[in-house]
């Protein structure tokens, strides 16, 4: 039998997967701009910045799009995807070089935008925070919340001296709007309460028992139900667009190999492009050697800062020592508790992510969930643990400020009342 010849690459395939590739991934990404404004953004041209830079905070903001989000200028969404991405750790200073009103560097938004793809599955990420939600969920975890910048906070510049009168009148705002928020989700916990009583015995699945406020709502008024069905339509074509993209993106990778040849000589290239590497047992040892080498460069290079950086503060007399010595013990003290939390816990991971409420009688025994109980007692330790910093915090402040005022003899300094 005769050699089977393996057929050639079809040039006009290659063309067509090209564009395929990059309409699934738009198509997977919210809002995301037609596969046109990804050409034209390679070849740096103005009119595709304004949908990518959209689209970047899109991606990096932590609200949704029907929130305050989507009433920010283009400018003050430029600003933020900028520090946003600072934050992230992103490599390339181009970036924050270019200007704020949001018409220029197509290029470099295409490139920041395939730095966040190759960090981790950024669509499969983005359907999860965007999923219809047919259940009433609680977020068991803050860690996506915390990690994010946030929106940008309005940038006030103080001339001359700063009235303390209204720094008390912006605290007590935040005071006011924090009780209103809590009153808030003390009524919406109420609220679900009584339909998750009311609805008892009406739902199909028995682990349940009740229906949840979109299936009251769905019963309330049935006319919803197309709405939500159109929902549901669009994220399943958005799965659909993720699994394709997902079996294209090599071809847009290697379309992004041509992006990087087009950058300017003078830019410094971020390594983020994924690629496997077919290691063998010698090249596997090679690349261990060079990483244990590159441990032991920065190690000596961390060494040698540290030994400046303690002869260039070492003559600041006995208050800076005290001061070393006090911060050593303070970090001492929270790893301790961290290693005492951890121990409580037999170290077991905490659940993250969104957990469906259920309710459930007294007697009846627990399954694979969680409990209520359980979750308020470690939300209990959590917020013990963040009062007694923030003590610590306030104690630290009122001493420097008696300090301060003790530099100067005609002041006399009245410390606020400790709440």
């Amino acid at each position: 039998m005769g050699r089977r010849r393996r057929r050639r690459p079809d040039p006009a395939d290659a063309a067509r997967a090209l564009p395929e590739a990059i309409a699934a991934l738009s198509r997977a990404l919210p809002a995301a701009p037609s596969p046109e404004t990804f050409r034209r953004a390679k070849f740096d041209r103005p009119e595709a910045a304004p949908a990518l830079w959209r689209l970047l905070f899109r991606v990096l903001s932590p609200l949704p799009a029907d929130g305050a989000s989507a009433s920010l200028a283009l400018e003050a969404q430029a600003r933020w995807v900028k520090s946003a991405l600072r934050s992230q750790g992103y490599p390339r200073q181009a970036l924050v070089q270019l200007p704020d009103e949001g018409f220029q560097g197509g290029r470099e938004l295409l490139l920041a935008l395939a730095w966040l793809l190759a960090r981790g599955p950024l669509p499969e990420r983005l359907l999860t925070q965007s999923r219809v939600r047919l259940g009433d969920e609680m977020p068991l975890c803050e860690c996506e919340a915390l990690a994010s910048p946030g929106l940008p906070a309005p940038s006030v510049e103080a001339e001359g001296c700063v009235d303390i009168r209204h720094l008390q009148w912006l605290m007590g705002k935040l005071r006011l709007r924090w009780r209103n928020l809590m009153a808030g989700q003390q009524e919406q916990c109420a609220l679900l309460g009584q339909i998750h009583a009311y609805t008892r015995g009406c739902h199909s699945d028995r682990s349940l028992g009740h229906l949840s406020v979109t299936e009251t709502e769905l019963l309330r008024d049935p006319k919803g139900g197309r709405q939500l069905l159109l929902q549901l339509e669009t994220e399943n074509a958005r799965l659909e667009a993720a699994l394709e993209w997902r079996r294209r993106e090599l071809v847009f990778w290697q379309w992004m190999d041509t992006v990087l040849d087009a950058c300017p000589p003078e830019a410094s290239l971020p390594t983020f492009l994924p690629r496997i590497p077919k290691l063998g047992a010698g090249a596997a040892g090679l690349l261990v050697r060079e990483l244990q080498a590159l441990q032991e460069e920065l190690r000596e290079a961390v060494e040698a800062r540290r030994a400046a950086w303690q002869a260039a503060v070492g003559g600041h007399g006995p208050e800076w020592r005290a001061a070393r010595r006090a911060l050593q013990t303070a970090v001492a003290q929270d790893l301790a508790a961290l290693q005492r939390a951890w121990e409580q816990d037999e170290g077991r991971s905490r659940p993250h992510g969104p957990c469906r409420l259920v309710r459930t009688e007294a007697r009846v025994p627990g399954g694979p969930g969680l409990w209520a109980a359980g979750v308020t007692e470690a939300l209990r330790a959590r917020e013990a643990c963040l009062e007694a910093v923030l003590s610590q915090l306030q104690s630290q402040c009122r001493q420097e400020l008696a300090r301060l005022a003790g530099a100067r003899p005609g002041l006399i300094w009245i410390l606020p009342p400790a709440h």
